[in-house]
């Protein structure tokens, strides 16, 4: 991805006690901020707090890197996704994307880890770098029957 510069960063910790309690007290929750591709893949577990939680993460830091806070944009329209070799990545649909857009957001590179006790995910945010050409590569992950957003001018 040459040629894009960093447009910006976001971190998310969530204590998995915390999510787990929140998940248990509100199940609705779960189908609402998660895909149904988030919600297979993690319910594959008898227990699927980190997974989710580490999900949960990952849309927050998502959207601090776009500078914007919750309820710019829907949460399940941010949707964390992992390549054949489990590297994640984000796949922007909608009202996120628009977000992403307007931002000038072109690409994503995103950490996941979590512990017996937290889950952490840090968003970097990309677009065009300084003194670059600005038209963006068309590998980046995007929805499904999209382009890549194009930089803002």
């Amino acid at each position: 991805m040459s040629g894009l510069g960093l447009v910006g960063v976001g971190i998310d910790v969530v204590d998995l006690e915390r999510f787990r309690t929140v998940i248990n007290r509100t199940p609705s929750m779960v189908e609402r901020i998660f895909t149904d591709a988030e919600r297979e893949y993690s319910l594959r577990l008898p227990d699927p707090t980190e997974r989710l939680a580490v999900r949960f993460a990952a849309k927050e830091a998502v959207m601090k890197a776009m500078g914007v806070g919750l309820g710019s944009c829907t949460l399940a329209h941010i949707e964390v996704v992992r390549s054949e070799e489990g590297q994640p990545s984000v796949v922007l649909h909608e009202t996120a994307e628009r977000v992403a857009e307007a931002a000038g957001v072109g690409g994503w590179r995103l950490s996941l880890t979590h512990s017996g006790s937290m889950a952490q995910a840090i968003a970097l945010a990309l677009g065009p770098a300084l003194g670059t050409d600005t038209s963006v590569p068309r590998d980046i992950a995007v929805a499904p029957s999209t382009t890549a957003t194009p930089p803002r001018p």
